[in-house]
């Protein structure tokens, strides 16, 4: 006689972990609650006695604990926050009443799964981030820097302030200022070069990496994409074949406004805040310099221009650059401009 499958609904939190497990037609089999360790849940896990489908929300901890049970799961699935929301709204909210909800979901297939990546490609993508956040604390130490100088009323270059030569030059030069504020500057520099040496080595780690160097290096065929770029469509994107469509690319980029459409009237909104936030904000920089590098992003740059709204030709040439970016991941080949008259002839159209 075959098994039963039971669907289990996990509530996970940063100590804890509740469960439902549920039958095939609704029925409660066990419910409880789990320390948030590996070793706890393994034990948990190993003494199960059906096979068992399960489906948890995504959160800052359900990598770990997704990689932790998979193994012993007939499927394990991750739901999307935003979407479930909806499903598992009710008047009454507690942990045990969400993994109910959650194991209801799973059993008629109504959990909104998400896409969820390897591990390898998953703690590499963490290294990027970590990367980004380190940038961040840069460029405030930088502008602190400038502050610093403002306050005492000191003039400086500001192309050249945050080169070391005309750094140090510039605090042998400012006889007016207090020394509290010399020492200030001083400690600031020493954060910022250890920061930007950080940003550097984690960056050039990441673009020889054996599981990314081909497809980043492909990638930066595209005229305007460099690491930075490449790196956050490989990590960020991972399988580029779950995309079906460059509108569906375009949408999880964040590149499309929000659309409500109701009685035959549609109206359109800002950018949808259901994206990935690192892939938009990258890829709406890399725009705004890639029409520098690649003549045909100038060419719709252009052509929207002449509309008469910049932010809009930015993001013209974003979207098309996420075209490029599909195309040359999913072929696996170089990208191939088009000849300077296809060009031409664009731009008349």
């Amino acid at each position: 006689m075959e098994k039963r499958v039971c669907y289990v609904g996990l509530d996970v939190h940063k100590k804890l972990v509740v469960y439902c497990s549920k039958a095939a037609d609704g029925t409660v089999v066990e419910e409880g609650q789990i320390a948030a360790t590996r070793g706890e849940l393994r034990r948990w896990a190993e003494g199960l006695s059906w096979p068992w489908m399960g489906g948890m929300e995504a959160t800052m901890f359900t990598g770990w604990i997704y990689d932790t049970l998979k193994p012993y799961a007939v499927e394990l699935k991750v739901a999307n926050p935003q979407m479930l929301r909806a499903i598992v709204a009710s008047k009454r909210k507690n942990d045990r009443v969400d993994a109910a909800k959650i194991a209801d979901a799973l059993r008629c297939n109504l959990l909104p799964e998400c896409y969820m990546a390897p591990q390898a490609m998953r703690d590499l993508r963490r290294v990027l981030r970590f990367r980004n956040f380190v940038v961040r604390l840069a460029t405030a130490l930088k502008n602190k820097t400038s502050g610093l100088l403002m306050e005492c009323g000191a003039e400086y270059d500001k192309k050249r302030l945050h080169g070391k030569q005309y750094f140090r030059e510039l605090l042998g030069g400012l006889e007016e200022t207090p020394e509290s504020v010399k020492a200030l500057l001083r400690f600031n520099r020493g954060m910022l070069e250890v920061f930007v040496q950080t940003q550097r080595r984690l960056l050039q780690g990441l673009v020889e990496h054996p599981l990314l160097a081909t497809r980043v290096e492909r990638l930066k065929t595209i005229g305007g994409v460099g690491d930075v770029v490449a790196l956050t469509w490989v990590l960020e994107v991972v399988e580029p074949e779950r995309f079906g469509a460059i509108r569906q690319a375009v949408s999880y980029c964040g590149l499309c406004s929000a659309e409500r459409e109701s009685a035959g009237k549609q109206r359109r909104g800002p950018l949808s805040k259901q994206r990935n936030e690192h892939l938009q904000w990258v890829l709406i920089e890399a725009a705004k310099i890639a029409v520098l590098w690649n003549a045909q992003l100038a060419v719709v740059h252009e052509r929207e221009l002449q509309r008469g709204n910049r932010n809009r030709a930015t993001l013209a040439v974003a979207r098309k650059l996420v075209a490029y970016l599909l195309a040359v991941d999913k072929s696996g080949r170089n990208f191939e401009p088009r000849t300077v008259s296809l060009l031409a002839s664009e731009k008349s159209s």
